[in-house]
Parts: C-alpha cells; sequence; structure tokens
C-alpha cells in the first residue's frame, strides 16, 4: 500500500513525504543536502578561503553612513566623523569602524537598474536579474559546486537570519543548499531526538526509513533520491557529530557575547566567526530594517548602532585570531536611499548610487573607491555594477570567472554572470 501510496505521488509530495520522515525519524529539519562527500582544497589562487556576507536588507542609506555629503542640503541630520585614515570620514553612527577603517575598501559608487527590494536583492545575491523560467544560485552555493566541499561533517554555505524569498541553491544540486540558521540566539534548532525516542527506538526507525528507500530507489533512479539517501545516513551522523557544537554560542565568554551585541545580528556575526573557524566557507548574515521611508533619523542610529558594533567586533576578533588573513568580510545592500528628504522625513528608494564596504583577504584596506555626484544622486568616478562587485568576491575566492554552467534550462550561466574583478579593490 505504501508502495503504492509513493508511485503514484507527485516528485514534490515524494520530497516532502521524504522530509516527513527525516523530521518524525531523526528529530531533524534543517541540514542541507550533504551529498558531496568529496573534500577539496581551496585553489592556490584563492585569497579569501572564506567569506562573511554581512546583508543590510531594505536599503542603506549611503549618505548617512559611508558617501557623506558635509555642506549640501541632502545630508541630513548626520554628521561626520574622522576615521584611522587620514580624509576618510564616516558618518558619526560609525565610531568603531572609524577605528577600523585601515582594513576597510569603501565603495562609494556602486549603482543598479533595479529599483524594487526583491529584484534587487535577487540580483545583488546571484548577478542575474529574476526571472520566472529559473531560479539562479547565490554566491555561496555557488562557490560549493565550483570549489567543491571542504567539510566532511559541516556544510560550506550557512545563511543566518535568512530571508524567505532567498535564492538558494537555485537551479544547482541540492548538495550546494545553504543551512538555514533562523536564530542565532537559538542555535540550530531540531537536531536532537525527543526524549521518548530511545537508542533501540531510532534504530528501528532508521532500519524501516532503510527499507521504504531499497524499494524506491529499486524503481525510481534518480539524483534527488540518491541524495536524500545520503541525507539520512549523514544526518544520523551529523546529529552525534561534536562539530555541532560550533552552534552553540554559550560556549564564548559573555564579554565577547557583549561585544557583539545580544542581538540577532550581533550574535549572527559571532556564529560566523565561529563557523569560519571551522573553516566553513561561506556564511551569510542578513538584517533587515533599512527600508526607511518615515522618520529616518529617529530609527537609523539603532541599526547603524548595531551594524557598527557588530562588524567592529567581529573584524577586530578575526584578527586576533589570525583568521582575517584568510577570511573577507563584505558589508552590503540591494541599493541607497534618496538623497532628498521626503515630506515624511525618510529616504525612498535610490538604485543609481550606493556604498558597500570589504574588508579582510583579498582586500586593498584603507581606502575609498568611487564616488557618486555632490549630491550622492549618481555614481560619476570609477561605477561599479553589482556584477563587478560580485565578480570582485569570486575572483578573490579563486573562483573561475569564465567558466559555464548548464543550467536544466538548457542556458549557460556564469558566478557572476558578465561581471569583471575591480583590481583596485585587491590586494
Amino acid at each position: 500500500m505504501l508502495k503504492d501510496l509513493i508511485s503514484s505521488t507527485s516528485e514534490p509530495n515524494r520530497r516532502q513525504f521524504m522530509e516527513y520522515a527525516a523530521k518524525a525519524c531523526l528529530g531533524v529539519t534543517a541540514f542541507p543536502l550533504l551529498s558531496q562527500s568529496v573534500v577539496y582544497a581551496a585553489p592556490d589562487t584563492a585569497k579569501a578561503k572564506n567569506v562573511i556576507y554581512l546583508f543590510m536588507s531594505g536599503a542603506m542609506t549611503h549618505i548617512d553612513s559611508f558617501d557623506l555629503k558635509p555642506g549640501r542640503e541632502v545630508q541630513g541630520e548626520t554628521t561626520g566623523i574622522s576615521t584611522k585614515v587620514p580624509g576618510m570620514k564616516f558618518g558619526n553612527n560609525l565610531p568603531g569602524l572609524a577605528t577600523q577603517a585601515d582594513k576597510l575598501a569603501v565603495i562609494n559608487s556602486l549603482y543598479t537598474e533595479t529599483g524594487d527590494h526583491e529584484g534587487a536583492r535577487y540580483l545583488m545575491r546571484t548577478s542575474y536579474k529574476q526571472i520566472s523560467t529559473i531560479r539562479h544560485p547565490h554566491m555561496g552555493a555557488m562557490a560549493t559546486e565550483q570549489l567543491g566541499r571542504r567539510n566532511k561533517m559541516l556544510p560550506d554555505n550557512v545563511i543566518i537570519n535568512g530571508e524567505a524569498r532567498h535564492p538558494a541553491n537555485g537551479y544547482l544540486d541540492p548538495a550546494t543548499s545553504p543551512l538555514p540558521v533562523g536564530d542565532p540566539l537559538r542555535g540550530l534548532e531540531n537536531t536532537k531526538a525527543p526524549e521518548y525516542l530511545k537508542e533501540d527506538s531510532f534504530k528501528r526507525r532508521m532500519n524501516l526509513i532503510s527499507k521504504f528507500d531499497k524499494n524506491f530507489q529499486a524503481n525510481y533512479k534518480q539524483t534527488k533520491v540518491d541524495a536524500y539517501n545520503d541525507f539520512y545516513s549523514q544526518a544520523e551522523t551529523l546529529v552525534s557529530s561534536e562539530d555541532l557544537k560550533v552552534f552553540d554560542l554559550s560556549e564564548e565568554k559573555q564579554e565577547l557575547r557583549d561585544e557583539y551585541g545580544m542581538d540577532r545580528f550581533g550574535q549572527g556575526c559571532l556564529l560566523a566567526r565561529r563557523l569560519v573557524e571551522k573553516n566553513v566557507r561561506f556564511v551569510e548574515v542578513t538584517t533587515g530594517g533599512w527600508d526607511m521611508h518615515t522618520d529616518i533619523y529617529e530609527r537609523l542610529p539603532g541599526r547603524l548602532g548595531n551594524v557598527d558594533k557588530a562588524m567592529t567586533a567581529l573584524l577586530k576578533d578575526l584578527d586576533s585570531r589570525g583568521l582575517l588573513k584568510d577570511t573577507m568580510v563584505v558589508l552590503t545592500t540591494e541599493f541607497g536611499r534618496s538623497p532628498k528628504i521626503n515630506q515624511n522625513a525618510g529616504r525612498d528608494h535610490h538604485p543609481a548610487a550606493f556604498s558597500s564596504v570589504m574588508a579582510g583577504a583579498g582586500v586593498k584596506g584603507g581606502q575609498v573607491y568611487g564616488a557618486s555626484d555632490e549630491d550622492g544622486k549618481y555614481a560619476v568616478d570609477n561605477p561599479v555594477a553589482v556584477e563587478d562587485f560580485n565578480a570582485t568576491i569570486a575572483s578573490a575566492m579563486g573562483m573561475d570567472l569564465s567558466k559555464e554552467i548548464i543550467a536544466p534550462n538548457g542556458r549557460p550561466f556564469r558566478v557572476a554572470h558578465d561581471g569583471a574583478p575591480v583590481d583596485e579593490l585587491l590586494s
């Protein structure tokens, strides 16, 4: 009867059945498919062995952060402060990052043609415009596809505080999927079997799944089915692995946790440090709340304050542990905010110019690259397209920008589309 049920079920429902079985028998819901068992070394060309990608969802204001316009009406209430680098100024809500300016490459000439949040976030993460016929993978999944796995147990691609419509692995094999961590303050959830599920019961359930698998695979020879089968065996090992402790932030001293900030973004940055310390290649940490159409100067100090505190602690922590020389830290967003303050005391969407920051491995710090015009409206000096920005990250990671991957729709795609790395940003 069960065989008939499975054989008559559509592919999505078969997938749901397998996921349900994993949840019921293993007590797990969050693990990606770890079907690639071969572990590869990073290429010799890689300067950034790891990437921590900090995404400011909602569009961070460039004029109030890294692209100041002193003396202009557009500047609003933000004032400038000096940094460790002579002549480089940041907004007054970034005092911590001002002390780390010698490590930072600030790009003030990014631009995009996409002014809606979802489309711009998709473009920033994938280098491609969103279309209905295919879903493109983000940088972490592409890195796993191109460079291979480095960890036998832990994933090489993790998203912390992720968004519902994140492109994730897109058209790539499920094995490249990112591991989602919904709330770093709660750790990796659903990794323990319930108390009522004793070891002998657990083994019986695993044997039952094995029998189901055997019959199913005999009739349906599919790569995705094999991937789910590998998932079961590896998840069983992973739930009892010492490597899972990396997600337990209580192992850190409270003083250090406080330095990062006890909010989800701060603790996400601390978790990112712990993950790259365990050789996880790509970690994205997202924080929202940047869509400030109203009362921007009531909300901005808190948002920038959290980011300033967390990123400053992250850079100092990585540096003190000798990890910054191998880890690139990226701070970015989907577009900027309008130079003109609107009638609701906020700033609106502005794709024509915005700022991002790079630091650490592969980055030539202590510089401001490019510029917008005198009011921050357009990128006028060394404009950087989103694809070029992503090509710079991929190049530092040692990825082959010319390598094409044929998607299921038959079209070839590259890691950064047609982007070219900005060599001036790289050491």
